[in-house]
């Protein structure tokens, strides 16, 4: 055990835009590498999001040394504050990443666990494990890799990143660091897969600000742009060019406002003077004065641009003249909600603009070439594609391959997965328990798969309740049954129906033993199986039946 090196993906490669955490065992001493939640999918009804199962790092709680944070992104760092409540353990980042992640922990009455903010080059000994963080360029500031010094050998595992030549601020991507542990010799390499599928390379953040000189050279009227609120270059890029065309910025939605105030704070957003103004001045600009700065672009229920679409908001209302920008990319799964989102728009008389019809957008992530770049510098001997649904991390494989890298040398890994690499070599050995955690508003886990099976079927098929009235001494019904339905259909519209059903049911629990009615689950089952098969049978649903019982 004392010289074997454990590498275990806990999220983050089966799928895009969440749950990333990675955590890499020597000995009795662990290391975890980021903490991110997922936005739910459809399927997912009254989920508010999705974080990892837990259950690994709290049994081995005493051997966690350290949290690393490749970056602020939510699907880096939004778990945090839920695994900071069963843990007590030191969290590592970078200036504007801890500065996400202390409001946060605020808003989870979590001020007093250990925050360490550290800077490109910094080095950190956690036990076993040399941790050196490496700048990285991404679509948002302050993001790094980790280089990992272990007794085995040295790790490098990238975050997510892409090679931006011209970054917003000027901070290019560290290639002497990638190049020296390439030199040195790199044991394994863990590296964003998200684009891996795109080739090429991914264009500079800098040609959004292009997009964005377009649209105000020829608009009149009110600029919405709505992005990511921790996309600080993408805000700085849009304050930039309101400021160069003569035009306020009033930033709105509680997300936003917070993490621009901490960018600004940190340094890491630069405001001209006399550009910002607050929500209340609103009225007293010209239309051809105002930009607004929001949060929405995914079409999020409670969003800012969502509430100005159903015309909801207390102080925007969208009129004939507007503009909005969506400046961001639809996540998978979100393109219907973003298609009606923008269809509200236009029916209030907006102009929509989006990364299809305008360069408004640029990925943060490396593309094919910038992938193959990123394995020439390091040169590992063993490779673990992550961040990426499975087709993602086979194409990054076959990237690999192209490289020269062996086929068994490469692992495809699923959560939980354990890599283990000692003396005899790198092989999977063995899984720990791993999977999804659903948070419904106060709480956490107690939505599990059934209960979303059973929110499916109540969306799709509805519900039918059976009030079934028993005399408990002979064992009779006390009076004919009542049924309730709910989605499944209105009883005014189906009389017809519940009608029969009520003596279908009435006739049913007629027939029944004494030992069967006085029985109430026997009876609750019995009940359920009549009426659903009349129902299938009639018109081919199958809602949910509820029998309740009363006894007199």
């Amino acid at each position: 055990m004392e010289d074997t090196l454990s590498v275990i993906p806990l999220g983050g490669v089966e799928e895009i835009g969440g749950l990333n955490m990675t955590a890499y065992r020597y000995g009795d001493e662990i290391i975890v590498i980021d903490a991110g939640l997922m936005f739910p999918e459809d399927y997912m009804l009254g989920v508010d999001f999705v974080i990892q199962d837990f259950t690994y790092l709290l049994e081995n709680a005493d051997k966690i040394q350290g949290i690393f944070l490749t970056h602020g992104h939510e699907d880096h760092v939004g778990a945090l504050p839920f695994l900071l409540k069963e843990l007590d353990v030191p969290v590592f980042g970078t200036a504007l990443t801890i500065g996400f992640v202390q409001a946060k922990l605020k808003e989870h009455n979590l001020e007093k666990r250990s925050l360490k903010r550290i800077k490109p080059r910094s080095i950190i000994n956690a036990g076993a494990f040399r941790v050196e963080a490496i700048r990285v360029t991404h679509s948002i500031v302050d993001g790094v890799a980790y280089g990992i010094t272990t007794p085995i050998g040295c790790i490098v595992h990238t975050g997510d990143f892409k090679i931006d030549p011209t970054p917003v601020d000027g901070e290019v991507m560290d290639f002497r660091k990638f190049t020296e542990y390439g030199e040195k010799g790199t044991l394994l390499m863990l590296s964003d897969s998200t684009n891996a599928e795109r080739g090429g390379f991914t264009f500079s953040e800098k040609e959004v600000r292009r997009g964005f000189e377009d649209i105000f050279a020829t608009v009149e009227g009110r600029i919405i742009i709505s992005t990511f609120s921790s996309n600080i270059h993408r805000l700085q890029q849009a304050i930039d060019v309101a400021y160069k065309f003569g035009r306020k910025v009033i930033i709105c939605g509680r997300s936003i406002v917070r993490n621009t105030e901490i960018a600004i704070d940190l340094g890491y957003l630069r405001v001209p003077p006399d550009t910002l103004m607050e929500m209340n001045q609103i009225g007293d600009l010209a239309d051809e004065e105002v930009v607004l700065l929001t949060t929405g672009s995914q079409g999020e229920p409670m969003s800012v641009l969502s509430r100005i679409a159903i015309g909801e908001h207390k102080h925007i209302k969208i009129r004939e003249g507007d503009t909005v920008v969506l400046s961001a990319k639809a996540i998978p799964g979100n393109e219907r909600t973003i298609g009606r989102l923008i269809n509200r728009l236009y029916k209030l008389g907006a102009d929509v603009i989006h990364e299809k019809v305008s360069e408004i957008h640029v990925s943060g992530h490396a593309s094919k070439e910038e992938l193959k770049l990123m394995l020439s510098m390091v040169r590992p001997k063993y490779f673990m594609p992550i961040h990426g649904e499975y087709r993602n991390l086979v194409t990054h494989a076959k990237l690999a391959r192209n490289m020269d890298i062996p086929r068994e040398n490469i692992f495809l890994m699923e959560n939980g997965d354990v890599l283990k690499i000692d003396s005899e070599g790198a092989r999977k050995d063995g899984k720990v328990v791993a999977g999804r955690t659903f948070i419904d508003g106060k709480g956490v886990g107690d939505v599990e798969e059934m209960v979303l099976r059973d929110r499916r079927r109540l969306a799709h098929d509805g519900i039918v309740i059976l009030l079934i009235t028993i005399e408990k001494e002979y064992g009779k019904l006390f009076a004919p049954p009542e049924i309730i339905t709910r989605g499944f259909t209105a009883e005014e519209e189906s009389p017809e129906m519940i009608e029969d059903m009520v003596a279908l049911l009435t006739d049913a629990i007629g027939a029944m033993d004494k030992d069967m009615t006085t029985d109430p689950d026997m009876l609750k089952e019995e009940s359920r199986r009549v009426i659903r098969r009349h129902i299938r049978k009639s018109i081919e649903r199958r809602p949910m039946v509820m029998p309740i019982i009363f006894e007199v």
